[in-house]
Formats: C-alpha cells, structure tokens, sequence
C-alpha cells in the first residue's frame, strides 16, 4: 500500500496511482494554458477575505436564472462569486458586471474543446480557490442540503473541517412541470422550483467505480423517458460541488470526479458525511429552444451521437410526471426519500 503527494492511499497498485497523478497533472497544466482564453471583466477577488465561500461557475445566456441565482447562493452564506461568461449575448454579461460580489471573466472559446468550461474553472480554483471552502455548480443548478434555510453554509464547513472532511458530495435532482416541459412558465427572479415542483422519488442507481473511488449515480426522468433502451448511457447524477481546494487538486468530468481520489469518497455512506442535491432547473421555461440550440452546437456531450435522440425527445415536449414523482417542499422529502442524507451532521 502507498500513499500519493496529498496523502491518497493506494489500493489499485503502484502503476494506476502513477496514472492518476500524471492525469492530475496534465489537467493543471491545462488549466494554467485556458487561462490565455479568459479575458478579464471585472475581477473584483481582491476583495475576497481568509475564510470566504466562493461559488465557481462557467455559463452562456444564463440571464433568465441569474437574479435568483444569485440570491439563493448569497441566502446560503456564498461571499463572491468567480464566474466565466461564455460567448453570451444576452445580458448575462451585463447582470455579472453589476453586481459587487461577482468577478467574472469573458471567453468566446469552445466549451466543449476546454473539456466543457472545466479547463477555465481549474484555472480560477487553482488561482482564487485553494484554501477556501468552494461551490462549483451550473447556473442550472441549485445546491441544497437538511436544514439549510437555518443552518447556512459557513456552520456546515466548519462542521466538515472539524470532521476532517475535504468535500461533500451532491445528486443532481431532474425538476420538472406537471403538464408538458412547455408548461414551465417562469418570470426572473422567481423561485424556479414553483414552475418545475416536481421530481423523481425512486428509481435511482449507485454504482461503486474504484478507478477513481466515487459513487456512481442514474436515475431520474431523464434516464427513464430519454434513455430507457440505453440506460447506461444516461447521464451521471452523482457530482462533488462542495470541496475545501487546494491549487494542487482538479475537476476530471464535470463536477462528477475530482482528483485525487480521496475527494470522490465523500458519497459513500461508510464515511457518515452529510450530502445535498443540486436540483437541476434545465427544464425550466425556454428548454425546447434551448435544446434546438444545443442538438446544433454541439458543445454539450463527448458522445455527440448519443444525445441527438435525447434532445429530440426534449423537443416532442414530453410529460415528465408519472406514479412515482413527487412534489418538492424541502430537503425533508429528499431525506425520507434517501436521495440525500444527514450523517452525523
């Protein structure tokens, strides 16, 4: 048994620790490269204090979500925000720049070719994150987790560091209308969970994946109208958006596997952590144009030919609700649910 630079011990043998770390440092290296493309708007980080939560994220036209974005991570103690603007045109850019606890950066650059925004966020975690308590999440994405209306980000870290936890680990929540994905009507800086209330109770699966020591989770309406004749194609549900950055660490896919390994424990339930969902507004008012622009781009999917189906399914304006959905009221439906759960926390 060995131990990596960052204390990771190894049980797949020598020479798959050496990979890993070798991955981990050619996707810094990346990262240090992306950060040619960004182009600086207004970099307020200098107002960043010692023990600050920091939200990272990459987004294109995202000017429908961000107000109230804004004001649920702020509600749940997020100081500033580091955000990449993606070749947006509308307005988006514009909401960023207003508003004082936000730096953000400008990119008309592939997202898909910087491995889908991830290159630019290793390289704002690596620069502004390591030592802080730092969200990456979409700005589809809303981060929840048991109590947090009453117990607010900053009691939840300090919990963790005293457990001598590095990340708290989430599942990615599909919320949906009652009637067709059209049916979701939305004014900005509306609780989007009014306009999608619904969600699937069941029906998911966790997968234990040793290569890089993280639960695998599928399930959801996605799965089980989109890809119900290829489930194993169906996205991945399990991600990892809380997690105290060091410069040396680096998203691999997304915000599912992070390096080194220790970080991707923090879903397994032998470790007693608490853990959260993001739920998941993509299917929120504007979804059919949204998913025409994407089937087009492109810039979304490494297996483009995979989601061409999933994408005209969004577009035939489906009904997501069935038997087993259930309307959300709060994190106490998701833990009677087991979808999330509070540990020793």
């Amino acid at each position: 048994m060995r131990h990596d630079p960052l204390g990771e011990m190894d049980h797949t043998g020598a020479g798959a620790a050496y990979k890993l770390r070798l991955k981990r440092q050619m996707l810094l290296w990346r990262a240090l490269r992306a950060r040619h493309a960004l182009d600086r708007i207004s970099d307020r980080s200098a107002a960043i204090g010692r023990n600050d939560i920091l939200l990272f994220a990459t987004m294109r036209n995202e000017a429908l979500r961000l107000p109230y974005f804004l004001d649920h991570y702020r509600a749940l103690g997020v100081t500033h925000f580091l955000i990449v603007a993606n070749d947006s045109t509308d307005g988006t850019l514009d909401l960023l720049r207003e508003a004082r606890d936000v730096s953000v950066w400008q990119t008309a650059g592939s997202y898909r070719d910087a491995r889908f925004g991830m290159d630019w966020i290793n390289w704002l975690l690596m620069r502004h994150g390591s030592g802080h308590w730092c969200l990456t999440v979409d700005a589809d994405e809303l981060f929840v987790y048991p109590d947090h209306h009453t117990r607010k980000l900053a009691e939840l870290t300090r919990w963790l560091d005293r457990t001598g936890a590095r990340a708290m680990g989430a599942v990615m929540l599909d919320m949906y209308p009652e009637g067709p994905l059209s049916a979701a009507r939305y004014d900005p800086g509306d609780d989007p969970i009014k306009a999608l209330p619904y969600f699937d109770a069941d029906g998911y699966t966790w997968e234990y994946q040793p290569k890089y020591r993280n639960i695998s989770i599928r399930g959801g309406p996605r799965k089980r109208v989109f890809f119900h004749h290829t489930p194993e194609h169906a996205p991945h549900l399990h991600k990892l958006p809380l997690v105290r950055w060091h410069w040396r660490y680096a998203y691999v896919s997304s915000m599912h596997i992070a390096l080194p390994r220790k970080l991707n424990t923090a879903l397994d339930i032998r470790n007693s952590l608490p853990s959260g969902a993001l739920l998941h507004t993509k299917f929120l008012d504007g979804a059919l144009d949204r998913a025409a622009e994407e089937q087009h781009r492109g810039e979304h999917f490494t297996h483009r030919e995979r989601y061409d189906s999933y994408y005209s399914g969004i577009l035939q304006d489906p009904v997501l609700k069935h038997s087993g959905s259930r309307r959300y009221t709060g994190t106490d439906d998701l833990l009677r649910t087991g979808i999330i759960r509070r540990g020793l926390w």
